[in-house]
């Protein structure tokens, strides 16, 4: 019934217009009261206009009739702007327009009302003022005037404006109305409650003002006033179930459960299957400790398809995390999202939720199953695409990884995963050429992504040029990745074993390889990647040492490069017999190399400048 004129939003303070060129200095001009300078009508009747030689070189319109020509056409063309929504230039066209005519209140209203749109609440209000000054008795003056006090936070000012509208106004309950929404905002809720019942008085009982003074009575903590207000409502309609739920939850929200309950069941008795109603009550009856209540409740609110999808996924989602802390709770979570699915057999997220718990749970296959229902249902979700991509990671799937992960690249190129899962999944098929491009992308277009994960994408990214010989380009992308993490103790392993591998930049590797150490003391990889680089450097005690150590775990002792990499120390230490055994260990735990096969029959060390 109600209709306000006030922006309800309050604006941001713009203390400057620098996009609007020429215009600032306009609109001082304008807020100062102008001082501009008209010339007398010319008595010849010939000249239209002259230059006056000044500074600034300023023309004065000297023909009356001229002047009012173009004072109409600044204006109508300030309107026909505003009507596009130029707003802009229509700005700078009132205000050329008011050089001209500065005493036409209509120009500073229009301008106090564009100076709304555009958020600059100060300019507004100065306008507003300007136009109310010239023409106090114009209403439309008057409410934009309340609205700019509005926009600038000034509540009681412009409660006050619509109090004299009111007064002026007494048929118009707008005015009054309004008046007493400034003063709700101005935090005047005695006052506000007495301009609102003396408009119930005149119009009688409507929802409306019935809600704004139930508002007010609650934040004053008169509860019972509050609910009377809903109960008048009750009263008049009793068929409304709306009105049940809102004084239902007055009492709830003030623990007054009882009286909650009894609302409740009331609704219930009107409307079986209300979702709040039933929702509130599982609440209750979980409290008391009634499990098997609380189960009837929440499912039968959850079969209800009226019930918004949004706010069951919103009550579900806990169940994620609480899933790893009762097993129990998984079982209850992929019932209630099943209940989702049935009651929603359309809705993409109905299936993305269910999905969420089997993945939680790393029930993959499960998961998969829903997520790909989920984006046949609604293909524009980015978030349900990276869950199929990270489940296909995990599962060590690259073929689908691949295919998942090309189309998402495709729909959604802006979004750095998909070109990143792109590169992963082709490395992973050992196409190293489309994993360059595809990881070069994600560096691009992830530019601004956490730290951790353009580490992630530059090491993988060093992997790759590694393997098509593009050594320079592989440590550059690796100096890269340890610049964002330091202490990526698998870059810092790779790295340093790829620079032993060409026998390059040892004093590097070896450091690298030595921090690495400290990060994961107990790794053998680690132990044996630090033995070569000791090896290479020709130190070659210190080399078994580290060698002995990674041997003395079992895993160790069935990798056939660490044997062969430990018999190629004890050769160079001249233990040649027991160097031969290592080789031939290394040989039947299934290492099948030339250079090793050369070793054995030769019986020497053969240099080798890359792992087989």
């Amino acid at each position: 019934m109600f209709r306000t004129h006030n922006n309800d939003k309050t604006l941001p303070v713009i203390n400057s217009l620098p996009a609007y060129g020429k215009l600032t200095s306009h609109l001082c001009l304008l807020l100062a009261g102008f001082c501009c300078v008209l010339g007398a009508a010319c008595r010849t009747g010939k000249s239209t206009a002259s230059r006056k030689p000044s500074s600034r070189n300023t023309y004065v319109i000297r023909d009356s009739a001229l002047l009012q020509q173009r004072a109409d056409s600044l204006f109508f063309s300030a309107e026909r702007s505003k009507l596009l929504g130029d707003y802009r230039t229509a700005i700078t066209e009132f205000s050329d327009y008011l050089r001209l005519k500065r005493n036409n209140p209509t120009a500073y209203y229009e301008l106090a009302r564009l100076f709304i749109e555009v958020r600059n609440p100060q300019y507004a209000l100065g306008f507003a003022r300007r136009a109310v000054a010239i023409d106090s008795a114009n209403k439309w003056f008057q409410i934009t005037l309340a609205d700019a006090f509005g926009v600038n936070a000034q509540f009681d000012s412009a409660a006050a404006v619509y109090d004299r509208l009111a007064t002026k106004y007494p048929a118009n309950e707008e005015y009054l109305y309004n008046k007493g929404m400034f003063l709700t905002k101005a935090d005047k809720p005695e006052q506000a409650l007495a301009v609102f019942d003396s408009l119930e008085a005149r119009a009688g009982l409507i929802e409306e003002l019935a809600f704004q003074k139930q508002r007010l009575y609650l934040k004053l903590n008169r509860t019972d006033d509050a609910a009377a207000e809903v109960q008048k409502l009750i009263n008049q309609n009793p068929e409304d179930i709306r009105y049940y739920l809102v004084l239902g939850d007055i009492y709830n929200s003030n623990d007054r459960i009882e009286e909650a309950t009894a609302i409740y069941n009331e609704v219930l008795e009107r409307d079986p299957s209300n979702p709040r109603a039933l929702i509130a009550l599982s609440g209750y009856a979980k409290k008391d400790g009634k499990y098997d209540a609380y189960w009837n409740y929440l499912t039968r609110a959850f079969a209800n398809p009226d019930y918004s999808i949004d706010e069951k996924v919103a009550y579900v989602y806990p169940y994620l995390q609480m899933q790893k802390l009762d097993s129990g709770k998984l079982r209850e979570g992929l019932q209630l999202s099943q209940l989702v699915i049935d009651a929603h057999p359309q809705e993409a997220k109905a299936y993305a939720l269910q999905a969420d718990m089997y993945s939680q749970a790393n029930m993959l296959d499960s998961a998969l199953t829903d997520y790909n229902k989920a984006v046949t249902l609604d293909s524009t979700r980015f978030t349900v695409w990276y869950q199929l991509m990270w489940i296909y990671s995990r599962m060590e799937d690259p073929a689908n990884l691949l295919k998942v992960s090309q189309v998402v690249a495709e729909r959604f190129p802006k979004e750095y995963m998909g070109h990143y899962f792109k590169g992963v999944a082709n490395f992973l098929l050992q196409n190293y050429p489309a994993s360059i491009e595809a990881l070069n992308l994600a560096v691009q277009t992830g530019i601004n992504s956490d730290k951790n994960t353009r580490a992630d994408v530059y090491s993988l990214l060093g992997d790759a040029y590694h393997a098509t010989g593009q050594h320079q380009l592989s440590d550059s992308s690796y100096d890269k990745a340890l610049a964002l993490k330091p202490n990526d103790v698998l870059v810092l392993n790779n790295f340093s074993y790829y620079l032993s591998l060409r026998g390059e930049q040892l004093e590097k590797a070896e450091s690298m390889s030595k921090r690495s150490l400290e990060l994961e003391p107990e790794s053998s990889n680690f132990m044996d990647t630090y033995a070569w680089i000791l090896f290479r450097m020709a130190r070659y005690e210190q080399a078994k040492v580290w060698m002995e150590k990674a041997l003395q775990n079992e895993d160790a002792r069935e990798n056939p490069n660490m044997l062969e990499h430990y018999g190629d120390i004890l050769f160079n230490l001249h233990e040649v017999d027991k160097a031969l055994e290592y080789w031939q260990l290394a040989k039947q735990k299934g290492a099948n190399s030339v250079g090793l096969a050369r070793k054995i029959a030769e019986k020497r060390y053969i240099l080798a400048t890359e792992r087989e």
